[in-house]
C-alpha cells in the first residue's frame, strides 16, 4: 500500500493573517467613514459660523431678535444652509444660550478652582455670575437671552432646563463641600444652592436689562448676605 498526498480542497481555508485582515475596515467602509467625517466637520464649521455671526449681529445692532437674513448675510450663507442645521430661529437662540451657559460653567469652574475652601468657591461663583453684568462684552452677549429667556423656555422647556444645570451643579457641590469642611453650615445644600442661584442670577439679569453694572459694595453685600444665609461663621 503506497502513501498518497491528500488532494487540495476545493474550498481553501483561511490564509495566514486572515483574522487580522478581517479586523481592518474594507475600502468601502473606509470611504464611508471618511465621507461621514468630512461632512460632520463641514457641518460643525457651518454651525460655528452661524453662531458667531449671530453674536456679532446682536452685539453690533443691539437687536434682541435678529432676522435670519441678517445672520446669514453676516455669515455669508444662504437660507438652505441655515435650515439644514436649525429648524427655526428660536432653535438657534437655544443653541447659543446653551453655548453661553457652557462657557459660563467653564469660566466659573476656573474661578472656583483658585479658592482655598468651599466658602471661597461659593464667593467665586457669585462674583463670576455677576461678572456677566460688570463686563461690557459679556453683558452685550447676555442681554438678548435674558430678554428672550421666557419665550425660549416655553418653547424648549427640557433643553432650556438642561442649559442651566451646569452653573447650579457647581454651586450645589461647593455648598455641600462647605458643610463637610466647616466653612459653611447650610440647612439643605441643594435647596440653598437653588435659592442663592435664583438671587444672584436675578441680580445679574436686572443689571443687564438696565445696562447698569453692580458696584463693588453691592457685590460684597450680596456675597455677605449669601454667606450668612449659608451659615458661614463670622470672620
Amino acid at each position: 500500500m503506497t502513501n498518497r498526498t491528500p488532494a487540495a480542497s476545493s474550498s481553501p481555508g483561511p490564509s495566514p493573517g486572515a483574522d487580522a485582515a478581517a479586523d481592518r475596515p474594507s475600502l468601502v467602509e473606509r470611504a464611508v467613514r471618511r465621507g461621514f467625517t468630512e461632512r460632520y466637520a463641514a457641518a460643525e464649521e457651518d454651525v460655528a459660523r452661524i453662531i458667531d455671526a449671530t453674536y456679532r449681529v446682536m452685539e453690533r445692532t443691539g437687536t434682541i431678535d435678529p432676522k435670519v437674513r441678517d445672520i446669514l448675510l453676516e455669515a455669508g450663507f444662504s437660507s438652505p444652509t441655515f435650515y439644514r442645521h436649525f429648524t427655526s430661529k428660536d432653535e438657534l437662540l437655544l443653541v447659543i444660550l446653551d453655548d453661553g451657559r457652557r462657557q459660563l460653567t467653564d469660566y466659573l469652574t476656573h474661578r472656583m478652582a483658585k479658592a482655598p475652601d468651599a466658602r471661597g468657591r461659593v464667593r467665586a461663583w457669585i462674583e463670576g455670575v455677576l461678572a456677566q453684568a460688570t463686563n461690557a462684552a459679556a453683558a452685550a452677549r447676555t442681554r438678548p437671552f435674558v430678554v428672550n429667556a421666557a419665550r425660549i423656555a416655553e418653547q424648549f422647556p427640557e433643553e432650556h432646563a438642561a442649559s442651566v444645570r451646569g452653573p447650579l451643579a457647581l454651586l450645589a457641590t461647593a455648598i455641600a463641600d462647605g458643610a463637610h469642611d466647616g466653612s459653611l453650615t447650610p440647612a439643605d445644600a441643594p435647596r440653598d444652592a437653588q435659592a442663592v442661584n435664583d438671587l444672584v442670577f436675578t441680580t445679574m439679569e436686572r443689571h443687564v436689562l438696565a445696562r447698569s453694572r453692580p458696584t463693588a459694595p453691592e457685590i460684597r453685600a450680596l456675597v455677605a448676605f449669601c454667606e450668612r444665609a449659608l451659615g458661614a461663621p463670622e470672620k
